[in-house]
């Protein structure tokens, strides 16, 4: 049976265990998210080939003209977008380090009653949780620039028409 102590010790490390977990879920999302947008720009840089490869050939008409120019809007968009949740990817993963080190002080905390480490564990984990805003922060911003990339398809099907 567990003593006293090790009972607090576990609750005590508890909370940033939590927040590991749910970063990591949130580092799940966002890293799908961003092999999605590196495979849109691979998608849409091999299309701008294509049409440059026919434009040398043949040259363009207006249909082909319009859809150059929207590929190099969305690519230019979406290098942008792709930084937004590099960051994201990089502040939740800085939010998972500073929870591990928070537990550990809560840790240490208990194991040697210094007070030092209760006020680090206090500071690291306030540190996590400004990271998890911070990375919560970019991926919104990248929510509102994908709508930005789908206003541009739109606005050029339109044109189409």
């Amino acid at each position: 049976m567990y003593d006293i102590n090790s009972v607090n010790l576990i609750q005590s490390m508890l909370a940033p265990g939590l927040m590991i977990s749910a970063c990591g879920l949130l580092l799940l999302g966002i890293h799908n998210k961003y092999g999605l947008v590196v495979n849109r720009i691979r998608t849409l840089e091999e299309e701008k080939r294509r049409i440059i490869a026919i434009h040398r050939k043949d040259g363009l008409d207006p249909d082909q003209k319009v859809r150059f120019n929207s590929i190099v809007m969305q690519v230019e968009k979406f290098e942008f977008r792709i930084k937004l949740v590099r960051n994201a990817v990089f502040f939740y993963t800085l939010a998972v380090a500073f929870f591990v080190l928070s537990s550990l002080a809560i840790g240490f905390n208990i194991m040697t009653g210094l007070s030092g480490f209760q006020t680090l564990s206090l500071i690291l984990f306030l540190t996590g949780m400004t990271s998890v805003l911070v990375a919560i922060i970019f991926a919104a911003r990248e929510v509102w620039k994908g709508y930005a990339i789908v206003r541009i398809e739109v606005k050029e099907s339109e044109i189409a028409l």
